[in-house]
């Protein structure tokens, strides 16, 4: 099925450029036919951007060029292109000469359909002048994203550039700084996303790390600041370019982007699945598709999926499978902080964000890394009214010096601040350890969750009940009496449930039943925070 999705889309994209090959041109009776003529010259070329020979060599690379991208990820005939005759204005450097200036120059950009919702995209030609920005370039994109806010949706980059345009100086800084302008004016309203297929360096790499989510291509694209020539020149340190700045690195260890895909067909393809789950601007509600999955479904297996022993790991992600519409689950940072995972899935139909704790890692301990990572998630669903289910357990912060020095107060406050803040519907279940500060953290019902349940083998409690017996009872001989009866105490969800501190209790088999009557029920939520200018985030 998915070999037949791919070939079809391929056949659309070469039936596409055919198509636009062979645009019909339409001028006034009063034109001339010189005039005719040079339009189709600069529209032909235009379309073959920097050449056939430079076309060749990107193919060569693996890559495909900046229109075939667009056409592949946008659906068949629906991509409507703007300033396909703008040219860069650099008379410096012989730039000036007729083979340095290719209409529309480096970048092409335009709207389009993605399964019949609008978005704005723009995609950087490497074939001409290396995709590097000038200040033409920047005009362009700069022209979409306006567009795009000024209608409501959202706006999609594919990087493929060697940076600055350097014969044009400060003109091309000037465009750089442009843009990122429009991403902070654009950040919360429309929904930006960047995919980066080929080197993003210098400056460049800001706009993407602007946006709301930012993809790579394994092996062939690139982000840093300074390239392994300029590090070596002044750290002396050796590194290659796919050690200092390729997708294992910043999809593992850096955070900077979300996720990585095999090559640029499975990238756009997947690019096209992420889109169905968003919103097109902060003024819609979270997207709600026809469902074939019952929300009253019960899943038998949740009632054991949870080890007796507390010490005992599972994997929540197969807790997430079970609930969700037809086991979808668009998993986002998958390989950094797998102590947390994050993602978009449907309840209903309806697109939800989740969070969750993952006892496989660390067991399930929030760190500086986990906390970033699911701040900035929460922070984007709250942005673009996408309910929020978060499943629960955690047995607190992770200690050691390396934290603390590291500011795991401040960081782990970003995660505090981002569930405080949030006014979207919020759902919480508590699977097993909900400890300490991290209990609060987790989207309790003291920062304003709409609903949380306990299941069974929930345990709500200062800390585990070894170490609280440890400081309780200290000295005294029967510390194995004294621990069953905390045990018997805290470790189990009525001290939570006596105090309202958790709605209910549930059966576990009951948990997707009873998700998706209150997000249908808090479907009309209306909750707004206090006026200010901005709050304070501890960042």
């Amino acid at each position: 099925m998915a070999k037949a999705r791919l070939a079809c889309r391929l056949w659309q994209t070469v039936k596409g450029l055919e198509s636009c090959r062979q645009l019909p041109l339409r001028v006034s009776s009063f034109s001339s036919s010189s005039v005719e003529e040079r339009i189709e010259k600069k529209r032909s070329a235009a379309l073959l951007g920097g050449g056939q020979r430079r076309i060749d060599a990107q193919h060569k690379r693996g890559k495909l060029t900046a229109r075939e991208r667009i056409l592949l990820l946008l659906d068949p005939y629906s991509f409507m292109e703007y300033d396909m005759f703008v040219e860069h204005r650099c008379a410096d450097f012989g730039m000036n000469a007729d083979n340095n200036k290719y209409p529309g120059d480096s970048v092409v950009t335009g709207q389009g359909r993605i399964n019949g919702r609008l978005v704005y995209i723009f995609s950087q030609d490497f074939t001409v002048f290396g995709g590097s920005l000038s200040g033409a370039h920047a005009q362009k994109i700069c022209k979409i994203m306006d567009q795009a806010v000024m209608v409501g949706a959202p706006v999609i980059g594919l990087n493929d550039s060697g940076g600055a345009r350097i014969q044009e100086g400060v003109e091309s800084l000037a465009g750089y700084a442009d843009i990122f302008l429009r991403n902070v004016l654009a950040s919360g309203v429309v929904p930006q996303i960047s995919l980066i297929m080929g080197p993003c360096a210098g400056g460049a790499v800001y706009s993407p790390a602007l946006t709301d989510f930012t993809f790579m291509v394994k092996d062939t694209s690139y982000l840093f600041i300074t390239g392994p020539d300029v590090v070596k020149s002044v750290t002396n340190e050796d590194v290659t370019q796919e050690d200092l700045g390729g997708s294992k690195t910043h999809t593992a260890l850096s955070g900077v982007a979300h996720t990585a895909f095999e090559n640029d067909i499975d990238a756009l393809l997947n690019l096209r699945e992420f889109f169905s789950y968003l919103p097109l601007s902060n003024q819609d509600p979270a997207p709600i598709r026809e469902c074939y999955d019952p929300s009253d479904r019960m899943v038998p297996g949740l009632d054991t999926i949870v080890p007796m022993e507390s010490a005992k790991a599972y994997d929540m992600l197969d807790i997430v499978h079970l609930i969700v519409d037809e086991r979808e689950f668009f998993e986002i940072m998958p390989n950094y902080a797998k102590n947390i995972i994050v993602g978009f899935a449907r309840m209903n139909g309806r697109t939800v964000g989740i969070v969750g704790n993952q006892p496989r890692v660390a067991s399930g301990c929030l760190d500086i890394n986990s906390s970033v990572k699911g701040a900035r998630f929460v922070r984007f669903c709250d942005a673009f009214n996408i309910p929020i289910i978060t499943f629960v357990d955690v047995p607190g912060f992770l200690p050691g010096t390396a934290q603390e020095y590291g500011g795991i107060i401040r960081h782990g406050a970003k995660l505090l601040f981002a569930f405080a803040e949030a006014t979207v519907p919020k759902i919480t279940i508590i699977t097993r350890k909900a400890y300490g500060g991290a209990y609060d953290v987790m989207s309790s019902k003291h920062l304003r969750g709409d609903v949380n349940y306990a299941w069974p083998t929930a345990e709500v409690a200062v800390m585990g009940a070894k170490g609280a017996v440890q400081i309780i009872f200290r000295g005294e001989p029967n510390a194995v009496e004294a621990e069953a009866e905390y045990v018997e105490k805290f470790a189990n969800p009525f001290p939570a449930a006596v105090r309202g501190f958790v709605d209910d209790i549930i059966q576990p088999s009951t948990t997707r039943l009873r998700i998706c009557r209150d997000l249908d029920m808090l479907a009309s939520k209306k909750q707004n925070n206090p006026l200010k200018k901005h709050a304070n985030i501890p960042l």
